[in-house]
Order: C-alpha cells, then structure tokens, then sequence
C-alpha cells in the first residue's frame, strides 16, 4: 500500500431466534496457520514461517470503563465484547448460539428462560456461577450503580420498578436456582430476549472480587474476566494490552496471543501509523478514519466498509429554553442540508437520516421529513419565536465530543444555521468522558450523539425516549401518545402489526423533533490482508475472538 501525507485538518433482530440455536454450541475458528517447524526451530522448504499472533490497533482515548456494568461508550462497549461473555453470543453467521449458557429452556407463555451453565472458570480461576449473573444483572439495575445501560434489562420482571427505585432487588424476575442454573422471568414473551443476553450489561461480573474490592476494573492487576481476552497491562491514556484467557472455556477458537492498543486521538496520526506498518487495523470499531483521508482509501483493497443499524443525531436539551418549543427543534433540523454533509464531510455513502431508525429497520421506504427545507425551516422559526415571546433566537451551543469528523460536521452545521435562520452556534469540544458525563446531567443544549442499535428493531431506537427519568433519554422529553403507542407495541405478538405500531410511535416522535438525524452509520476501517477473520456485526462491533494472522 502505497504512503499518504499526512492530512491536515481544516474543518467534520433479527427477531426470529430459533430456540435450536440453544443447544450447545462450540464456536470454532480457522487456524492461524498450517504450518509446524522443524526440529532445529525452521521452517523447511516450502513452508510459511510461523506469524505472531499479536494484532496491533488503535483506540482512539482512554476507555470509560472496562466493567461490563458501566461501560457504554464505543471503546468500552467493543472492549468489553473481548474480555466477557454473556449468555449468548453473536456468531458470524448472523445468528446467536449459545456461549456462556450450554443449554436454555422456555416456558410454554414464552415469558421464563432457565439457563443451564457451561463449566467455565473466571481469568482468575474461579469458577463462573448463575450467582455471579444474578448478581451482576441486578448491580445494573440498581438504582446506585446508575448504569447507563440498564434499561436494556428492562424486560425482566420488576427491573424497571427495581431501577427507579419502587421494587427491591429480591423482586427482580432472575434468580440463581444453584451454581448451574439461572431462572430468568420477564414481563412480556419477548422474541428477541436471547439476542438481548448477549449485551453488554448482561454479562457476568465476578461477585467476590466485586464484594472484596470496588475499583477491580480500574487496574489490570486487578482486572477480571470471563471472555477470550484478560486485560494484561494498561497503561493509562497510553497503552492496553489484552492477552488470550487461558481459563476461557473454547480457548481453541481464540487464535491471537495478545491484542495490543495505542491511544492516540488523532485520527490522521493513526492513519500514519497504519501506513507505517506500526499498526494492523485503523478506524472503526475503537477509532475512526480522518474524513479527508475517505475518498482516496476507498481505492485501497484494505478498506472495510460495512452498513450497520446505527444513526448519527444530535440531541436538544428539552428542559431548556428555547429547545423546550418544538417549533424551534424543527427549524433547526429541516435547516440542515445532510446530502451536503454525507457528500462532503463523511464521504462513505451514507444516507441522510431523515427517521431515528434506519429504513430497513423500520420496513419503510421514505423518511418523516424533507431534508433542507428551508422555507419551513423559516417558518417554525417565527411562529416558535412568537411563542415564547421572543423576537431573535439567543445564541445556541453546540457540543461535541473530541474527534475529527465530530469537529468538521459541527462547523458545517454552525455554517447552515447561520446562512438559513441567522442563528449565532458557538461550538463546544469536550473529552469524551467529560462530554458523555455532561450529556448524562443536562450540561448542555444541543449536543452530539450516535446510536447502534442493540438489535436490529426499531424499538431500539426510540423505546429510551419513553419517560423523561430514563437514562439514556438525554433530551429529557416525553409525550404520553409516545408512550401510549409503544406500551401497545410492547403487547402486540403480531409482527406485521407490532411494526405498525412502532412506526406510529416513531412518526410522533419526529414530529416533536427530540433528537436531529443527521446520517445512518457505514461503519470503515482499515485493515491489512494478513489480518484474517475479521467480522463485524449489525452494530458494527468486531468480535476479535475467531481473527488471526498469517
């Protein structure tokens, strides 16, 4: 592949599960290689010398945390999916097999899963216990933890009262019935709940180590796991090393020996460093690709393009004037040309989103509203001004958090805004962890945000937007025919009309324009030939698990 200078930067469910999917499984890998040495350590004639299994990539700045219960971010949440394992577990295939589980059983109403464990031993040698699953499940939802993912537990019976604080843990619908088997009872039949137990919050934690010492996620000396990879080093903002767990129950399938991380946040210098040959893997999923560098890779073999159910919005404070008037929230998304931003900014061929959910997701075939609409854009304007009693728009902040492509669509869309509603945007770029904390306490107006879905279904976008106590619902809004609509979406067992249903509640919510769509996620990275295997799935997570090189 050929050098690139250096680009300076100028401005940015699969519902049907099949139950015969849950018997026991054994995800298996290719070799790294066909090849043995000879007894003087050499590679005879004809053969390969044997490669190293060490892959080396890049994330772009410190992860927010590496315990499964906390982390959210795309750096934890992609580093999570190597050290631990849930229940189940993606496979290339597209489908879910069973990982940390050897054996699930349903109940005839659909509504209680039991578990049945598979011998498996934590990255310290304890054994992994239901115990450790009940425990960990119900430290999520505990109303203290302040997960940001819990209501992906939701589904479990009085795990949404348990989280805001109306039911005990003891209510919560799991329970370790021994060290072996785990019951888990849920409010509602829920088709895709298997797809769910592979997530991040479901994973395990090890209850004795978390009992005996709070901050274990904090070091890698103390750090423990139960997925392919241990945490071996981690050198703060500078360096992570994941090693292959030798405890790991299909081991076998494991075929890399450590997983070294850089932390650079410069999108350009890792982009050097992969041209340098100082890294095997850049971009997504722990980093991205400098947008300027976009359309010459699209020439190189070695770029990785995959669409992923995922949107790019920026989300409004709805508790702060002027974004608690509709009208005002409208103006500012119709304003925005995102053919523009797609065409000059990101440049991968994504499509401009005009839904929170991506079409395929929602079975649609067109949006809930024009993109640049300027002269509706003018007109929410004025009469949302002369419902607030106000004759000119104060000046708006935009935040974003650091990243290259984050920066040049935030200048872009100050420019729109100024050029269509004469509106002032001062922008504001955070660290991420500064910015996702500030994003959690309503620390900001207007302010970047990306979804992927959990599983491919539309609820997934939009059912966070519920109540305005839910964790994940930044904007703080709320609409009781919303909710109305998706809890009838919740008990509907007909698919055809479930998806009805979901797109009337979706249509409702883009008509109060909560959240901006800009552009439904392409996922790119750069990856060399020798790295084999590599798989991502509809979330655009790359499992490492099954890759090797040759």
């Amino acid at each position: 592949m050929k050098k690139r200078a250096s680009f300076v930067i100028s401005t940015f469910a699969i519902l049907g599960v099949l139950l015969a999917g849950c018997g026991a499984s054994q995800q298996t890998s290719q070799p790294a290689t066909n090849n043995t040495e000879n007894s003087g350590g050499q590679p005879t004639a004809g053969e390969k010398p044997k490669v190293e299994q060490v892959l080396h990539m890049n994330m772009q700045g410190e992860p927010a945390s590496v315990d499964p219960g906390i982390g959210a971010d795309m750096i934890s949440s992609n580093l999570l999916l190597q050290l631990y394992e849930g229940l189940t577990r993606y496979s290339p295939d597209g489908t879910y097999v069973n990982a940390a589980a050897e054996k699930v059983e349903l109940s005839e109403d659909k509504k209680t899963y039991t578990f049945t464990l598979r011998d498996a031993k934590w990255s310290n040698g304890d054994p992994v216990t239901a115990h450790d699953f009940e425990y960990a499940w119900k430290r999520v939802l505990d109303p203290k933890t302040a997960a940001g993912n819990a209501y992906l537990l939701y589904y479990i019976k009085n795990a949404t009262k348990f989280n805001s604080g109306k039911a005990t843990a003891d209510d919560v619908g799991v329970k370790a019935l021994d060290d072996k088997t785990l019951q888990v009872t849920l409010e509602i039949p829920t088709p895709y709940f298997l797809q769910a137990t592979s997530l991040i919050p479901y994973m395990p934690i090890n209850q004795k180590v978390d009992t005996e010492n709070a901050k274990w996620a904090s070091e890698a000396s103390t750090h423990v796991s139960n997925g392919p990879f241990k945490l071996e080093t981690w050198e703060h903002k500078s360096k992570m090393v994941m090693a292959k767990n030798p405890n790991y129950w299909d081991q076998q399938a494991v075929k890399l020996e450590k997983v070294e991380f850089s932390m650079i946040e410069d999108e350009n210098t890792e982009l050097s460093m992969y041209d340098n040959d100082e890294l095997d893997w850049a971009g997504k999923p722990f980093s991205s690709l400098p947008t300027d560098a976009i359309p010459a890779l699209k020439e190189s073999s070695e770029q990785k393009a995959n669409q992923i159910a995922g949107t790019y919005w920026y989300v409004f404070n709805t508790e702060k004037p002027p974004f608690n008037n509709a009208k005002i929230r409208k103006a500012l998304a119709y304003a925005i040309n995102r053919q523009l931003l797609v065409d000059n900014i990101t440049q991968a061929n994504e499509a401009p989103a005009l839904s929170a959910a991506p079409l395929k997701t929602s079975n649609r075939t067109e949006g809930y509203f024009k993109d640049y609409d300027v002269d509706t854009a003018k007109t929410m304007l004025a009469e949302g001004l002369k419902e607030l009693g106000l004759t000119t728009l104060p000046p708006i902040t935009l935040s974003f958090d650091t990243g290259d492509q984050n920066k040049k669509i935030a200048v872009a869309i100050q420019d729109q805004w100024k050029h269509v509603l004469g509106v002032e945007v001062k922008l504001e770029n955070k660290e991420k962890k500064v910015f996702f904390d500030d994003l959690a306490t309503g620390k900001f107006e207007v302010g970047r945000m990306g979804w992927f879905a959990d599983f491919n279904d539309p609820a997934n976008f939009i059912e966070g937007f519920k109540n305005k106590e839910n964790a994940i619902n930044f904007a703080k809004w709320e609409n009781a025919d919303f909710a109305k609509v998706m809890q009838q979406s919740d008990l509907e067992q007909d698919p055809a009309k479930r998806m009805t249903l979901l797109n009337q509640a979706e249509a409702i919510m883009m008509d109060e324009m909560p959240i901006l769509p800009l552009y439904h996620y392409i996922s790119l990275s750069m990856i060399k030939d020798k790295v084999k295997n590599a798989q991502f799935d509809m979330q655009g997570k790359a499992d490492l698990k099954g890759v090797y090189l040759e």
